[in-house]
């Protein structure tokens, strides 16, 4: 039996041997060729990949590792969620591997559970990846993390913290001094914070900034109310919020919080920003056309995962060299959700 590009379909894939016999050239070329070998002259490799193409051939993945000594695959931690700060995050990595030659194999973790932690770097161990994008915020780093990060050249975000990794992050701190600033410059007495769960660095970061920036201008620090990152604890806590007359502005450590607050604050009568200013953190796409469209700190998640992957890249061609930790810098966007306090004069964009 043939198959349609006329080919003998004996029940099994394509594999290099019958590659080389359609292309008219040794199994050796055929691996010289797909392995982008300098000696092979293009018209050659132009027949090989031509025969692949015919053939539908796929590489043998294990056989290349055992070939070469290289998988050309990396692999990321992150957590089971579908935060958009996330999904884009990954999309970058994604992306610059793409364009690098490599592949993205992916263990995400149900919790920030040590354990699940283990296994998650585990798994892709296991499958021989060249080196680990850790993208969850870990703040307990248990003696086999410390191991397998220790084994494989390891970049870690969100705050996280390993003897042998490097940092890429965000400065979540001055992302909070940004938008905390800003409410204060429009005259508000103070300003009121909902935070991020306690286990999460970048929520830590966050508050102590916001923290920070009141107690320099000698302004009264608020009680923090804690959400988990979602719009419906956002809008929990806005009905708290809304609720106190003397409110008048908050900051909301993600924009999806900051969504739950403006409808809770909607619900309940109370007009933002004429009554209740709002920021909050990401610039997440949907941010610009809610109503009234959100004032918040931007944070480049497409172009932090690549950097991430450059940096763990510069890891693996090098695994001696000097650390490199890189620091992005937040920027704020000032939308509608924010105005002038009552009685304050408006200072204008800022």
């Amino acid at each position: 039996m043939r198959t349609a590009n006329g080919e003998e379909d004996n029940g099994r894939p394509p594999g290099m041997a019958d590659v080389a016999r359609v292309a008219g050239v040794s199994a050796q070329t055929v691996s010289r060729a797909l392995s982008d070998h300098p000696n092979v002259r293009e018209e050659t490799r132009a027949k090989v990949l031509a025969a692949v193409e015919r053939l539908g051939y796929r590489k043998n993945s294990a056989a290349r590792i055992l070939s070469s000594g290289r998988s050309r695959t990396i692999g990321v931690v992150t957590l089971q969620t579908t935060f958009y700060s996330r999904l884009t995050f990954t999309f970058g990595v994604e992306s610059a591997a793409y364009e690098a030659g490599y592949s993205v194999s992916t263990a995400s973790t149900a919790s920030l559970d040590t354990s699940a932690v283990e296994a998650a770097l585990s798994r892709l161990a296991d499958q021989r990846v060249e080196g680990i994008i850790l993208a969850i915020p870990l703040i307990h780093v248990s003696p086999r993390i410390e191991q397998l990060t220790d084994s494989l050249p390891t970049v870690t975000v969100d705050g996280s913290r390993t003897a042998a990794s490097e940092v890429v992050a965000v400065d979540q701190v001055r992302a909070a001094e940004l938008a905390t600033r800003h409410l204060l410059d429009l005259g508000h007495e103070t300003v009121w914070h909902v935070s991020g769960p306690g286990e999460w660095l970048d929520a830590a970061s966050r508050m102590r900034g916001w923290r920070q920036t009141l107690e320099a201008e000698g302004r009264m620090v608020p009680p923090v109310l804690e959400g988990d990152w979602s719009p419906s604890s956002g809008y929990r806590n806005g009905l708290l919020l809304g609720r106190i007359p003397e409110v008048t502005a908050v900051f909301a450590a993600s924009d999806e919080m900051a969504f739950g607050v403006i409808r809770a604050l909607h619900e309940l009568g109370r007009r933002v920003p004429q009554d209740i200013s709002v920021v909050g953190v990401d610039d997440i796409e949907l941010a610009e056309y809610c109503s009234p469209s959100l004032t918040t700190v931007a944070q480049p998640f497409t172009e932090m995962g690549a950097l991430a992957f450059g940096h763990l890249l510069r890891l693996i061609d090098n695994p001696r060299a000097e650390p490199e930790p890189a620091s992005v810098q937040p920027k704020l966007i000032v939308r509608t959700s924010t105005a002038a306090a009552a009685g304050a004069a408006d200072p204008g964009p800022g």
